[in-house]
């Protein structure tokens, strides 16, 4: 009896080994399946940097027409910083919330019209008092059927950032106008990395929300 019993547990230890074994195993290789797949998607992790250079952005749109490639003058070059933020923010499908303090820059203004021509849902967050000033593209959006709210207070809408298919991040220190492109010293960082991303959504549904014109028509009948 004793015999046997030794036996049984013995088995029983060894069908506890081999379970605890298997469970060990799966969580091993289920890491290794999440951090180590080889077909993994890069996340995108971009710094530029600005003044630039004067290069030719014809061809950016020219390629979402099938179009002939550009023949102009101007340096064609999709390594520049200028270019390489004006294709991040084409490459947009669905969505693009923008939150700009100044927008003059007509480059950035096709851009946006654009992705409204294909669809893409496009919001603008800015400042009440620069979306007035002389050359602001802000109108012509809005007058185009791009959806535009503004800051309501007296203090400055001053955020720079956009929001790409609510997975891209492109924020920094730059406003959409020529001089900030051509003359400043200014940064521009984009990534796809969530637990950055996800604050901006948060914060651009925040100022949206509290910035509805109905809730202010209503105060006022």
């Amino acid at each position: 009896m004793f015999s046997n019993n030794l036996v049984i547990g013995s088995k029983w230890k060894l069908i506890g080994f081999v379970v605890a074994f298997a469970t060990i195993s799966l969580e091993g290789l289920f890491w290794l399946f999440r951090h180590h797949r080889p077909w993994r998607s890069k996340l995108v992790k971009e710094v530029l940097f600005f003044p630039t250079d004067v290069t030719c952005t014809n061809h950016l749109f020219q390629m979402t027409h099938n179009e002939r490639p550009c023949t102009c003058p101007l340096l064609h070059c999709d390594d520049s910083p200028y270019n390489r933020l004006l294709k991040h923010l084409l490459s947009a499908r669905k969505t693009l919330d923008l939150c700009v303090f100044a927008f003059s820059n007509q480059d950035f203004a096709r851009v946006v019209l654009e992705l409204h021509r294909r669809n893409v849902l496009v919001r603008i967050f800015t400042d009440k008092d620069y979306m007035k000033i002389t050359g602001s593209q802000i109108g012509n959006l809005r007058k185009s059927g791009i959806a535009v709210r503004h800051e309501q207070s007296a203090c400055f809408m001053h955020h720079k950032f956009a929001v790409v298919d609510k997975k891209l991040l492109i924020t920094g220190s730059l406003n959409w106008t020529c001089k900030a492109i051509q003359c400043n010293k200014e940064n521009i960082l984009i990534t796809e990395d969530a637990e950055i991303v996800q604050p901006f959504i948060a914060e651009f549904e925040k100022l949206w929300n509290e910035s509805d014109p109905m809730k202010f028509f209503s105060l006022t009948c």
